[in-house]
């Protein structure tokens, strides 16, 4: 599969050296991609570009207090490596820590190359070859490869998403946006003010309030929070009868079924769906709390992702009264705190912007095929991993309302195979190209969410017939992947040099 003169060392002077596979991010879509592909393709030569210094992505990234996974670590890890804890809920250091561990001990480890960040792939038709460039430690390097896989993820790693709050560099304390949490940020005994009502708030405010002297929720209005378990003790009996690997299959299983579960109860029966939350909500809370103020979206459930707290913590704080949660509108931010629309104001310390995510599309790299520039927004998904009319290229984009990991390891899988296709046809490259028939458009992503609706038009096109198709459905797409895909469908392969086989 490699050309003549490849190497897995890497070169000096600037020169990255030639390899079969380049992976851009060593978190869940690397690492998988690097075991599933190198698992069915032996001795294929691959290199890991990971711009930060340690193993995570996502869960390198975030280091504010209380990070946890928002979905079952069972169905978040690998199927192929057991987590090990007792844990259904984990927090940020030990996900972390399980990747790491994960790639040493499966031989990856040895393929990454840290404080490597990707600029530009250009693909050059005459050679079949991806040519990426790269700065290490500031200095430029470039490497040459037949295949590249993109497990950077969606969003900007560089900037989180933070309004302009009227007078907020008048505000004499801190602000911090939970995207790049100081270290040396001592809140203890002060008063924090957290702006959100996602995910991260969610998990964040309860861990402020262990040691700040006054924690409040600010929110421009709710979000929809179900409560669940931390650790599933069905999980610790199955252990004690069964193998590590079958538990890990069986658990997986369970909440991936519950999670979709959910979805399909919320979309399906929404009014139903709102009944039992606020049930929930209500049971978690003192006798006369107002709910409704602070507990009732505005929208459907899973319009916008559905908020996990981790065995209730957000609504024991709530109670005990360490936690206050405010539901208006900014009107301004002044030197002490901040004044709301209502008349009221909430004095501050330090201000957290836990304000959301901005889009970004193949974690910023210019992509460009013999010099063209590829815009992903302008380009069919095929198969919610490859891109329209270009070759040799892979991008992971998990699920929306369900765990990252499921989907990240059908695409993984699928580029395994795919690349062994075209290796044992003595193919060099493979571009997905829809039939005759047009391709009608419909949203990649079927949510509300305010990073979403801030550029909708950051990610590639979903059309409406598969292998366009884009869903939000893992067990939909595990059964399309048994019975009905075909890795040559709707793609046209070739040699370089040579001409292109349908």
């Amino acid at each position: 599969m490699s050309r003549p003169g490849a190497a897995e060392t890497h070169s000096p002077g600037g020169d990255g050296g030639d390899y079969d596979l380049l992976i851009v991010g060593a978190g869940f879509s690397g690492i998988g991609a690097a075991f599933r592909i190198s698992q069915r393709n032996p001795g294929i030569r691959y290199r890991i570009l990971e711009r930060r210094e340690r193993i995570g992505g996502t869960w390198d990234l975030f280091r504010y207090p209380g990070v946890r996974s928002d979905s079952s670590i069972f169905a978040l890890s690998f199927p192929w490596e057991p987590w090990t804890r007792e844990e259904e809920v984990a927090d940020g250091a030990d996900i972390r820590d399980y990747l790491e561990s994960t790639a040493r001990r499966r031989g990856i480890f040895e393929h990454i190359r840290f404080r490597t960040q990707v600029h530009s792939a250009d693909w050059d038709s005459g050679t079949d070859t991806w040519t990426v460039r790269a700065s290490e430690d500031g200095r430029e390097t470039v490497y040459r490869a037949r295949f590249v896989f993109f497990g950077s993820g969606y969003y900007d790693y560089d900037e989180g998403y933070t309004p302009a709050f009227p007078g907020i560099e008048r505000f004499a304390g801190t602000v911090v946006h939970p995207q790049h949490w100081p270290e040396d940020l001592d809140y203890a005994g002060k008063r924090m003010v957290v702006i959100g009502s996602g995910a991260t708030a969610v998990s964040l405010v309860p861990a402020l309030a262990r040691s700040a002297a006054k924690v409040t929720m600010l929110q421009r209005s709710p979000s929809y929070l179900f409560a669940g378990a931390r650790v599933n003790p069905l999980v610790g009996v199955l252990r004690r009868f069964l193998s590590l690997s079958s538990t890990h299959r069986i658990a997986r299983f369970m909440a991936s079924a519950f999670e979709a579960m959910v979805w399909a109860l919320a979309r399906s029966a929404p009014g139903l769906a709102k009944r039992i939350l606020r049930a929930q909500n209500r049971s978690l809370l003192p006798a006369g709390y107002p709910v409704d103020l602070h507990f009732k979206p505005r929208y459907n459930p899973w319009d916008q992702r559905l908020c996990l707290v981790a065995d209730g913590d957000l609504f024991s704080a709530i109670s005990s009264g360490t936690v206050e949660m405010v539901t208006d509108h900014i009107d301004h931010v002044d030197a002490t705190g901040i004044v709301l629309r209502s008349g009221a104001r909430v004095d501050a310390d330090v201000i957290v912007t836990a304000t959301g995510l901005q889009l970004r599309a193949l974690g910023g790299v210019r992509v460009s095929v013999d010099g063209v520039e590829v815009k992903p927004q302008e380009r069919f998904s095929y198969k919610a991993h490859m891109l329209e009319g270009v070759p040799n290229l892979i991008w992971c984009i998990g699920y929306t309302n369900a765990s990252w990991t499921l989907r990240a390891d059908m695409t993984a899988r699928a580029a395994a195979r795919l690349i062994r296709h075209m290796s044992e046809k003595g193919y060099t490259h493979a571009s997905p190209q829809p039939d005759s028939a047009p391709l009608s458009e419909k949203p990649l992503w079927d949510l509300q969410a305010g990073y979403v609706l801030r550029n909708p038009h950051a990610l590639p096109k979903s059309a409406r017939r598969r292998p366009w198709i884009v869903r939000q459905n893992y067990f939909a797409d595990a059964l399309d992947n048994l019975l009905a895909d075909r890795v040559d469908e709707d793609m046209v392969f070739g040699r370089a040099g040579g001409l292109s086989d349908p």
